[in-house]
C-alpha cells in the first residue's frame, strides 16, 4: 500500500503529497518520509539538515531561498495553521515571476516538495505554528538570499487583516527584478570563466 500520494503541483515542480494517516482509540499514526516511497515518486531522498520554526500569529517569514548549493525543501505544519506561498526566482523558467499559495494546516498532514528555485515564504494564521522542512542542502549564509513579501510586481494576495511581523532582513529583501539582474549578471561570470 503507498504511505503518500501526489495530490496536486504547482509551477512546474512543486508537489503536494497527501501521506496515509492511520487513526485509531488513541490518535494517530503517519510516515513523514520514506525514502522508498519517494524515489518511487521520482522525489529527492537525500536530504542532509532538518529545519524547524516556531511561530506566533502575524509572523510573515520569507521570501526565502538558497541559490548556493541549491536547497530543495520538504516542509510541513507540524502546529497551527498558514498561508503558504511560493515564487518561481528560475529566470529561464516560463513560469518564472509567477507565484502559488495554499493553505495548510497540522490537522491536514501534507507534505509540500518545494525544488530549489522557489522563494519560499509563510504567513502564521494560527495562535502559534510550527513549521518543519527537511533540506537537499547544508545552510550556507553567504548563498542565500530573499525576496520581498510584499513586492508590488508579485501581487501576491497575502491573507493580512493588519501589518505582519517581519525581520528587518525581510524588511530589507530585494525585489524579485533585482534578484533576476544579479542572477543573471552571476551566470554571465560563470560562463566567461569557463
Amino acid at each position: 500500500m503507498a504511505r503518500f500520494e501526489i495530490v496536486a503541483s504547482a509551477l512546474d515542480g512543486i508537489l503536494v503529497l497527501q501521506p496515509t494517516v492511520f487513526y485509531d482509540t488513541r490518535g494517530a499514526f503517519l510516515e513523514c518520509f520514506n525514502a522508498q516511497e519517494f524515489a518511487q515518486l521520482g522525489l529527492p531522498t537525500n536530504f542532509v539538515q532538518d529545519n524547524m520554526s516556531v511561530s506566533r500569529y502575524g509572523v510573515l517569514r520569507g521570501l526565502h531561498f538558497q541559490w548556493d548549493p541549491p536547497m530543495g525543501k520538504l516542509l510541513r505544519v507540524c502546529c497551527g495553521h498558514i498561508q503558504l506561498v511560493e515564487v518561481d526566482i528560475r529566470p529561464d523558467s516560463p513560469s518564472c515571476g509567477m507565484h502559488w499559495s495554499i493553505e495548510l494546516t497540522a490537522n491536514e498532514h501534507q507534505l509540500i516538495w518545494i525544488p530549489p528555485g522557489f522563494a519560499n515564504g509563510f504567513l502564521v494564521l494560527s495562535s502559534e505554528a510550527i513549521v518543519q522542512y527537511k533540506c537537499t542542502a547544508f545552510y550556507n549564509p553567504t548563498g542565500e538570499g530573499a525576496i520581498r513579501w510584499n513586492d508590488p510586481s508579485l501581487d501576491i494576495g497575502w491573507n493580512l487583516d493588519s501589518e505582519p511581523i517581519t525581520s528587518e532582513k525581510d524588511r530589507n529583501a530585494m525585489t524579485l527584478q533585482q534578484w533576476l539582474a544579479r542572477s543573471e549578471s552571476r551566470l554571465l561570470t560563470y560562463q566567461n570563466k569557463r
